[in-house]
């Protein structure tokens, strides 16, 4: 009888946004930087820009909460809230389906005096805006990006993407994928998924085998990598 293989659920941890759990580096100093202090933000408003995983959502959410703000998410912004909190954070503000929204919501937050964060891929002054209203106030804003991810960031990510999937993943595992994988947040987080599906359907440890799969999916390079002594991430996988 053939050993039943198991399933591999689809389910990704739930994000959390504590303080303590995010990663800094100097990448992201200006913009933590400004977000300390959003009463010198001109006109009391800023827009924060950054690729995928870079920790926008993070940022924009520990800002949120520090005094009592919304969050709200420009994909499904398609009205305003019926009130207004003091601060207000827009995530993905630059997929809002409804540029009239957008603008209508900068118009009255500003006569309300709300502190409002942006956030979105690329500067304001490069979103895709049809709007001539829209597009000079997004030109106005004062507009910082979180710059591309160094060592100090990326090794502690990986390290804390695998403790929250419950992965137990060799520290030679996790230098070979670092060595290899596309140098942004998302890749890693990529990664750390494909891995954990791969894993759970298998049954198996998460191997260098399996690293190298996962590189090569994501477009890594996966050259030959320095002799490790035999029997070294058996040591490296019991302590």
């Amino acid at each position: 009888m053939n050993a039943l293989r198991q399933l591999s659920l689809p389910f990704a941890p739930a994000p959390h946004y504590e303080a303590a759990d995010f990663v800094t580096a100097p990448s992201n100093a200006e913009a933590r930087a400004w977000l300390a202090r959003p009463t010198s933000w001109p006109e009391g408003r800023l827009a924060l820009s950054g690729e995928a995983g870079c920790g926008k959502t993070h940022l924009l959410h520990l800002w949120a909460a520090e005094g009592g703000g919304e969050m709200l998410a420009g994909p499904f912004l398609r009205a305003l809230p019926r009130t207004l909190a003091r601060r207000l954070a827009v995530d993905d503000a630059d997929a809002c389906p409804d540029e009239a929204v957008l603008l209508h919501l900068l118009n009255a937050t500003r006569e309300a005096r709300c502190l409002v964060l942006l956030a979105g891929r690329t500067l304001p002054a490069r979103w895709k805006v049809g709007l001539p209203d829209l597009t000079s106030r997004l030109r106005a804003l004062t507009a910082i990006s979180i710059g591309p991810a160094e060592d100090a960031l990326l090794r502690p990510l990986l390290a804390r993407l695998f403790a929250e999937r419950q992965l137990r993943v060799s520290p030679l595992v996790q230098d070979f994928l670092l060595a290899r994988l596309p140098r942004t947040p998302a890749a890693l987080r990529e990664a750390a998924a494909r891995l954990d599906r791969r894993a759970l359907a298998s049954g198996g440890r998460i191997s260098r085998p399996l690293a190298a799969l996962v590189i090569a999916e994501l477009g890594g390079e996966v050259e030959p990598a320095p002799a490790v002594p035999p029997g070294e991430f058996d040591r490296a996988l019991s302590t």
